[in-house]
């Protein structure tokens, strides 16, 4: 926990927030409303006898507190994916329409993307970017068994991701769930901490500016980027967003989050951020018993 000790800033209940740190992270599953509702879901589960709560925030969230998610038919099936609680957070800030253009820039191994063509009703275009074929080779048997149809894949890095092949129109929102150094993450792998470094932060920080940076030029005037990340790190934060917000047009703007978060942070370490940046979000994990994350909203235009 020594790497967390960087944080006690920020925190209000460091003891709290070490003690969160150390439980393990619940099983999550999300009914993939493409092939199943809710409810469908839920008799399919105590068909099973498989214990299961709600998640209040969340109606298509259940946690299994006796077993992992991909233990039952209803998940082969496709009815159900497993998915950390938190993660579901940056899709729904995104709020995709249907028969909207998505871009997902950092998408594999694809339980965002799959939710957001589930909240397109599989209408529309998501399209889904990673330069890892290995994970890619994941969404595309994840995207299979959850039944999606409305995806096109492409492999490259997303900072030079072309629009050309797809009509040369930009995307109405994208969704940038970065690429990170995933402290945020230490309930489910705690050898996490053990490979952090800053050198690490600070370079991966240059990549999540660039992607955040092109998913902005990629969206359409009047559309919406989401950047999250499953990191506590302001140089992964905050100070990629003050980054961007200087170089192209957009703003912050403010979002309600269904699970308790603090406010962004305008100064860290002797440096100050653009002062929106207090719009984003940051979970810690003993607000909601969850992992750690980040989450902030762009709104694309002057």
């Amino acid at each position: 926990m020594e790497v967390l000790e960087r944080y006690e800033p920020l925190l209000a209940d460091s003891a709290a927030f070490y003690a969160a740190c150390r439980r393990p992270l619940p099983a999550i599953v999300r009914v993939n409303t493409i092939k199943a509702d809710r409810d469908r879901a839920r008799a399919a589960l105590e068909a099973e006898d498989i214990v299961h709560e709600r998640v209040d925030w969340h109606p298509g969230l259940f946690r299994l507190p006796e077993t992992q998610p991909g233990a039952n038919w209803p998940y082969v099936h496709g009815w159900l994916h497993g998915q950390e609680e938190v993660s579901a957070l940056p899709a729904r800030v995104l709020d995709p329409q249907p028969g909207e253009r998505i871009w997902d820039a950092a998408a594999a191994p694809g339980s965002k993307t799959t939710q957001l063509a589930a909240l397109t009703e599989d209408t529309g275009l998501v399209v889904a970017t990673d330069k890892n074929l290995g994970r890619l080779a994941s969404l595309r048997s994840n995207a299979e068994r959850l039944g999606v149809t409305n995806l096109a894949i492409t492999h490259e890095d997303a900072r030079n991701h072309s629009l050309k092949p797809f009509e040369s129109e930009p995307y109405d929102r994208a969704l940038v769930d970065a690429p990170c150094s995933c402290e945020g993450t230490v309930r489910k792998n705690p050898d996490v901490l053990e490979e952090w470094s800053i050198d690490h932060v600070e370079g991966i920080a240059q990549v999540q500016a660039g992607l955040l940076r092109r998913a902005v030029q990629a969206t359409r005037d009047g559309g919406t980027v989401v950047y999250s990340t499953c990191t506590f790190a302001p140089e992964e934060n905050e100070a990629v967003l003050d980054r961007v917000l200087g170089r192209e047009s957009c703003q912050l703007v403010p979002f309600d989050s269904p699970l308790e978060a603090a406010p962004g942070v305008t100064e860290w370490q002797g440096r100050e951020y653009d002062p929106s940046v207090r719009h984003a979000r940051r979970i810690y994990p003993h607000y909601n018993d969850t992992g750690g994350f980040f989450c902030a909203k762009l709104a694309v235009g002057a």
